[in-house]
């Protein structure tokens, strides 16, 4: 028996990184997933891995950003499971520069992709959530729903060369204290997990000189953090490390369980001791 028996997540951008180590959490405690992913091939291969662990799980691939997206995603998971009751805000990547070289396309793709995408998701979730909540206040059952969005220290603190993406974490966790108030009567948890450095693909050692891209719709992305910057980042974390995309499924995890659901609009920093408030 899993402790998410029963349960359908939506988990966003869960075709690599974090996302995947999320979706592949959830379904090992007994959930059904829908995953999401720009392409169908990740997507695809972390649905078959989570076959294998015995759950289920189908995909919802395109930009979370898309004005149909939102809609699309709650109908896919309603249409093949039922219902929805965890959604996981984790979709991104950066695309940085200082604010006197950031053009407008820069701010607006990142700002969209972090904080637009979130609010369409969520915004589309509303109407079964009220359904369910009521149908469920009427019988006298009691279900939580969890909703976890994904900010960073960046968001909390600020960082160098990240103006948007930093306002865009900022913004999620408004959002977060937010939803929090307004759902709370719908017995939805509303809560934020904010990373500092993760050990994932935006975040790979490259070598002095080397340059390493990611293709996200047509833009070459620039990715990874040359090694004496991060010996020196880690230097700064108290426990000495960059943490695991497991580790940072973990934290998310946390929020997912019956244990969290008196907890709400909280930002939980997950940084190895870096980034607290």
């Amino acid at each position: 028996m899993g402790t998410l028996d029963g349960k359908v997540a939506i988990v966003t951008g869960s075709g690599r990184g974090i996302g995947r180590a999320v979706a592949l959490k959830l379904a090992s405690q007994g959930a059904k997933v829908v995953v999401n992913d720009l392409d169908p091939a990740p997507a695809d291969e972390v649905i078959a891995e989570i076959r294998q662990l015995g759950s289920d799980a189908i995909a919802c691939c395109g930009n979370v950003a898309d004005a149909d997206f939102g809609n699309r995603c709650v109908k896919t998971a309603l249409d093949t499971f039922g219902r929805i009751d965890i959604i996981v805000n984790n979709a991104g990547f950066t695309w940085d520069n200082v604010i006197q070289k950031m053009s407008d396309e820069q701010w607006d793709a990142i700002i969209d992709c972090h904080l637009k995408a979130p609010f369409l998701l969520l915004r589309a979730a509303f109407p079964y959530f009220r359904e369910a909540s009521q149908a469920e206040a009427q019988s006298g059952e009691e279900v939580f729903r969890k909703v976890i969005n994904i900010s960073s220290i960046g968001g909390t603190q600020g960082n160098v060369g990240q103006v948007n993406y930093s306002a865009a974490k900022a913004g999620v966790v408004g959002l977060t204290k937010t939803l929090a108030k307004e759902w709370g009567r719908m017995k939805v948890n509303v809560n934020c997990v904010a990373f500092a450095a993760i050990e994932t693909r935006l975040t790979q050692l490259v070598a002095p000189g080397e340059v390493k891209t990611v293709n996200v719709e047509g833009r070459e992305i620039r990715v990874g953090v040359p090694a004496d910057k991060a010996a020196a980042a880690a230097a700064q974390i108290p426990m000495g490390r960059m943490g695991t995309i497991e580790e940072a499924a973990g934290s998310i995890y946390l929020f997912c369980i019956p244990e969290s659901n008196y907890v709400t609009g909280q930002t939980l920093i997950c940084g190895g001791g870096r980034g607290g408030f």
